[in-house]
C-alpha cells in the first residue's frame, strides 16, 4: 500500500511516500526548486518520491493533506471580521489566495493524480504534527507536545499516543500562540519571520534574559498548566500580513532593530568581514546587547512555558517519554531545556518538525490510526532524499570539463579527508541521499576542524558570508557524547537529528573552541548503524587528533536551500571559499580544470 502525504500553500512545502507504514522518500520542494522555504504545491518532490519507488500516480491508494482547508479559511474570516476595520487589507490578499488555489486542493490533488475523491483524505493539522512525531517513535505509549504558529485553529497541543491510537485532550487556540509570540519578537529583533527565529536563538546566547519578568508581566499571562493568553495590544500578526508586532511593543521596549543591520558586541571580536570598526562601535555594542538582553529574555520566556506545559503533561499521563512536533521544536535550546529540567526521561521529536514534517504526519495517521495497521517502522534517520551514483558523478564531471580526484577504496578517501580537515582545510562533503528536514546530518554538509578558535570566522566569511553569533554544530561519536557533553539521559534520538542544545563540559570548552556557543552545542551524535561513511571520517579525525568532534553546517549559502545536485555542490563550491569539493568517491580541489 501507497501512501502520499502533502504539506503546502504556508511554507516549507512537501512531500512524503510510504509504504506498508515505512517512510520510503520525503523531500522538501526547495530542494529541487531553489527557491528557499518554497511553499508551491510541491510537484517536484512528488515525483522525485514517485520516481524514487519506480511508480506512477495510479499506483497510489491514497494521498492525504495535512490540514483541513474550509476550516482554516473559517478562522482567518472569523479573524478578519473580529479585526476590523484594521483587517481591511488583509480581506482582499486572503481572498486573492484561497479563491485561486488554497480552496481547491482536492480537486488540484485530484487533477494531478486522476485518482477518486475518497481516496484524497485531510488530516488536522496539529494531529498530523502529533502523527509525525508518536507514530514513527519507538514508544509504544507517550506523552504528545505540540506547538507551532498556528493550524485551523489550534497553536499548541497536549496528547497521548497509544500503540496506534492519538487523544489530544487540551489545546491552545489562536490568536494566543508562542510560535507567533516568537515570531512577533524575531520581526522585532530585526529577521525575518519564519526564516530568522533560529537566529533570535543565536542571538539569546550573548544575553541575560533582564526583560523577562517584563515581558511576563505586560505582553501575557501564565497559567500554572503552563496555558497562556497573550496581550494583543502588543502584536498586529492577528490584523495584518505584513507586521507583526504593533506600536506598543515598541513603546514598552524601545524601537526596534533596523532590519539586515551588522550585530556584534564586546562579548566577541569584531568580525573582519564586516569592514572597518565604526567610530561609534562602543555605543553600537551596548545598543547591540540590548537587543541581545531581549532575545534572551523571550527566550527563557518560551521555555518556562514549555516546561511548565510538560510539567502539566506528565502529571495527566503518569508517562516518562514525550514525542514532540510543530515548528517551535525546531528550538533546540527550549529541546534542551525540556531534556535536562524537565520530568521526562526519553523524549522524541520529529527530524522535520514544522510543517513539511506534517506531510509524513498525514499520510502515517491515515496508515495506522484510520487503516488500523500495525506500527513496525522507527525514523532513526533522517536519509530520505535523492541520492546520486558514482556514474552520475562521473557524468557531470565529464560533461562540464571538471577535473577530479578517484578514489576506489573508501578508507583511502577517508583518510585524505580526514587529513585535509585536521591540516585546517575546509571540505563540503556530498555523499548518499539528501536529509529530510532543515539540519545538515552529514549527507550534505560543510565540514571543518572544531579545534580551531578561528574557524567559526573563517566559515561565516568566506562561505557561509552570515552573521557572526551563528553557531556551527558539533558532530560527535555517539560513545564519546558524554565525556564531552553535559547530558541527564544520552540515549536521545533527537541527538541524532541536531535537535538539543547541551552544555559543553568545562573542561572541554577549549578542546572545540569553534563549537562552543557561549558554553553550549547543538549536537549531533553518529553511529556507524545509521551512516557509516560519516562514522568513519569522524572516527578517522580522532585517530589522527585525538578529538572526536567535527565542525558541522549545512552546504548552501546563505540564502540558498541546501544543495540537491551535483551541480548545486559544485557552483556553491565555486562560489565560496570551501577548499575541498567531495562528491561520492571523487575529491575536486579548487582552480583545477582538464586540460
Amino acid at each position: 500500500m501507497y501512501i502520499l502525504g502533502i504539506s503546502c500553500y504556508y511554507h516549507d512545502s512537501a512531500a512524503a511516500l510510504l509504504k506498508n507504514g515505512k517512510i520510503i522518500a520525503a523531500a522538501e520542494e526547495e530542494r529541487f526548486s531553489r527557491k528557499k522555504h518554497d511553499s508551491n504545491f510541491p510537484n517536484l518532490a512528488i515525483e522525485f518520491c514517485l520516481a524514487h519507488a519506480g511508480i506512477s500516480s495510479q499506483d497510489i491508494d491514497y494521498v492525504v493533506f495535512y490540514e483541513k482547508p474550509f476550516r482554516k479559511l473559517d478562522r482567518i474570516m472569523k479573524t478578519i471580521v473580529s479585526s476590523y476595520p484594521l483587517s481591511c487589507a488583509v480581506f482582499g490578499q486572503v481572498m486573492k489566495k484561497w479563491l485561486t488555489k488554497k480552496l481547491w486542493i482536492k480537486s488540484t490533488i485530484q487533477g494531478k493524480f486522476n485518482i477518486s475523491p475518497d481516496k484524497i483524505l485531510f488530516t488536522e493539522h496539529h494531529l498530523a504534527h502529533a502523527a509525525s512525531a508518536f507514530l514513527l517513535s519507538p514508544f509504544k505509549q507517550a506523552a504528545i507536545l505540540t506547538i507551532d504558529g498556528v493550524g485551523e485553529w489550534a497553536t499548541g497541543t497536549l496528547g497521548i499516543g497509544q500503540e496506534n491510537d492519538i487523544k489530544l485532550f487540551k489545546q491552545i487556540n489562536f490568536p494566543h500562540s508562542l510560535g507567533l509570540l516568537y515570531s512577533a519578537f524575531t520581526a522585532y529583533l530585526g529577521f525575518e519571520v519564519n526564516e530568522g527565529e533560529y537566529k533570535v536563538m543565536g542571538m539569546a546566547a550573548y544575553g541575560q534574559p533582564c526583560f523577562a519578568d517584563k515581558i511576563k508581566e505586560k505582553v501575557l499571562q501564565i497559567a500554572d498548566d503552563g496555558s497562556f493568553a497573550l496581550n494583543l495590544d502588543y502584536f498586529s500578526f492577528q490584523h495584518s500580513s505584513k507586521k507583526s508586532f504593533s506600536k506598543k511593543l515598541e513603546t514598552l521596549f524601545g524601537p526596534s532593530r533596523a532590519v539586515n543591520s551588522d550585530f556584534f558586541t564586546d562579548q566577541f571580536e569584531y568580525p573582519a568581514y564586516f569592514g572597518e570598526k565604526p567610530l561609534d562601535y562602543a555605543e553600537l555594542c551596548i545598543k547591540n546587547q540590548y537587543f541581545a538582553d531581549i532575545a534572551a529574555s523571550i527566550q527563557q520566556v518560551i521555555e518556562q512555558i514549555i516546561l511548565k506545559q510538560i510539567e502539566f503533561l506528565a502529571q495527566q499521563t503518569g508517562l516518562k517519554q514525550l514525542c514532540i512536533a510543530g515548528g517551535v521544536a525546531l528550538n533546540s535550546t527550549a529541546n534542551g531545556r525540556i531534556l535536562q529540567d524537565g520530568p521526562f526521561e526519553q523524549i522524541y521529536i520529529q527530524p522535520a518538525p514544522g510543517d513539511s514534517g506534517a506531510a509524513i504526519g498525514a499520510a502515517l495517521y491515515v496508515y495506522h490510526t484510520v487503516l488500523d495497521q500495525k506500527r513496525e517502522y522507527v525514523m532513526d534517520n533522517a536519509y530520505l532524499g535523492q541520492e546520486y551514483s558514482n556514474q552520475e558523478i562521473a557524468d557531470f564531471l565529464n560533461e562540464n570539463n571538471i577535473s577530479a580526484k578517484k578514489f576506489t577504496a573508501k578508507e583511502q578517501l577517508i583518510d585524505t579527508c580526514a587529513q585535509a580537515i585536521a591540516d585546517g582545510k575546509i571540505i563540503s562533503w556530498f555523499q548518499g541521499r539528501f536529509e529530510w528536514g532543515p539540519r545538515a546530518l552529514g549527507n550534505r554538509s560543510i565540514i571543518a576542524d572544531p579545534r580551531n578558535e578561528k574557524m567559526k570566522e573563517i566559515v561565516n566569511a568566506k562561505i557561509k558570508f552570515r552573521e557572526p553569533f551563528r553557531p556551527f554544530a558539533p558532530v560527535i561519536l555517539e560513545s564519546e557524547l558524554e565525556n564531552y557533553f553535559e547530558i541527564k539521559n544520552p540515549n536521545q534520538y533527537p541527538l541524532r537529528f541536531m535537535l538539543l542544545v547541551l552544555a559543553i563540559k568545562p573542561e572541554k570548552r577549549k578542546v572545540i573552541p569553534a563549537v562552543n556557543h557561549q558554553g553550549t552545542g547543538r549536537v549531533q551524535t553518529i553511529n556507524r548503524e545509521t551512516n557509516p561513511l560519516y562514522y568513519d571520517l569522524v572516527s578517522a579525525f580522532a585517530q589522527k587528533t585525538g578529538i572526536p568532534v567535527l565542525l558541522n553546517t549545512s552546504f548552501n549559502l546563505k540564502g540558498e536551500p541546501v544543495v540537491n545536485t551535483p551541480e548545486n555542490a559544485y557552483n556553491t563550491f565555486i562560489r565560496s571559499g570551501i577548499d575541498l569539493l567531495v562528491l561520492g568517491d571523487y575529491i575536486i580541489y579548487k582552480d583545477e580544470k582538464k586540460s
